[in-house]
């Protein structure tokens, strides 16, 4: 019953320190409400404030949430300000035309220092200062930095469509939260408070808050994992890492019943596209080029 209590506490400090957040930033956006506002991919205009938001209140509840340990408490802010300062870094400076993880590393080799590139090293740096606060072995801190930097790409991988990155957080990282995970439940509080803006496509995670959230779900996962499942975490976010550089998750959802009803629900309904004579849950560009 404590373990539940606790866990709970946490959601609500992150839940409520996200919209504050959230809230003040979108009273006074830092530079003008332009600097933040990005199109989606059905072309409607959307701020990138969620992302920041969310970061702030995952960091906030790191230090507020009741019965974290200290090095949690340490680990789990830096982790949410570092991943969602590199995340924000790429969106709101995107530099270079290179995609995906081997692209940046690609340009990097040919001397081309993207912006996509400088977040990659900085949440890898990230990742491997909070795996050395939380665990003492050198495997394991270095099996740890894999699963933080990871969760932060591979929730990032999944920030394509509105509410698509929150909800696949909640079903990678419920049962874990559920079962006394305080740091994880305040990450998901955190993004779940700021859903229903981002599904009524008012407000998107951006890199800045999808890098965080999942660095922060990295971090409750490894923070007291036994080896073992430390390094079948590792193993299964380097396998995503991996195939997302040959297959659209975009188009697996798409063609699989059960994710696209999960993937649409609560979201606005696309208008139907007038030259297929269907509504497409896919974009034009990946119809055209899938």
């Amino acid at each position: 019953m404590r373990n539940v209590k606790r866990t709970a506490a946490a959601a609500v400090v992150g839940a409520v320190a996200a919209r504050g957040a959230y809230r003040v930033l979108s009273a006074r956006p830092p530079g003008g409400a332009e600097r933040w506002t990005r199109e989606n991919n059905r072309g409607r205009d959307v701020s990138l404030l969620q992302g920041p938001a969310v970061a702030a209140g995952i960091a906030v509840a790191a230090v507020a949430a009741p019965g974290l340990p200290k090095a949690v408490r340490l680990a789990g802010c830096g982790a949410a300000v570092g991943a969602g300062a590199f995340g924000l870094y790429d969106d709101l400076h995107e530099r270079g035309k290179a995609k995906g993880f081997r692209g940046h590393l690609s340009a990097l080799r040919h001397g081309e220092l993207t912006t996509g590139a400088v977040k990659i090293l900085g949440i890898g740096a990230t990742g491997l200062a909070a795996g050395v606060a939380v665990r003492r072995a050198p495997l394991d801190r270095a099996l740890a930095a894999v699963v933080v930097a990871g969760s932060a790409n591979v929730i990032n991988l999944f920030d394509l469509r509105p509410g698509r990155a929150t909800k696949a957080a909640l079903i990678a990282a419920t049962a874990g939260a559920l079962r006394g995970n305080a740091f994880g439940a305040a990450a998901l509080g955190a993004a779940t408070a700021l859903l229903p803006d981002d599904l009524a496509e008012r407000t998107m995670l951006g890199d800045a808050g999808a890098n965080a959230l999942g660095a922060a779900l990295g971090l409750a996962a490894a923070a007291h994992a036994p080896r073992s499942r430390l390094a079948a975490l590792a193993a299964a976010l380097t396998a995503l890492t991996a195939a997302s550089e040959k297959v659209s998750f975009t188009k697996i959802i798409a063609a699989t019943p059960a994710l696209r009803y999960i993937d649409e629900w609560g979201r606005i309904r696309p208008a139907q596209n007038p030259a297929l004579g269907f509504s497409s849950g896919l974009s034009q560009d990946e119809i055209t080029h899938g």
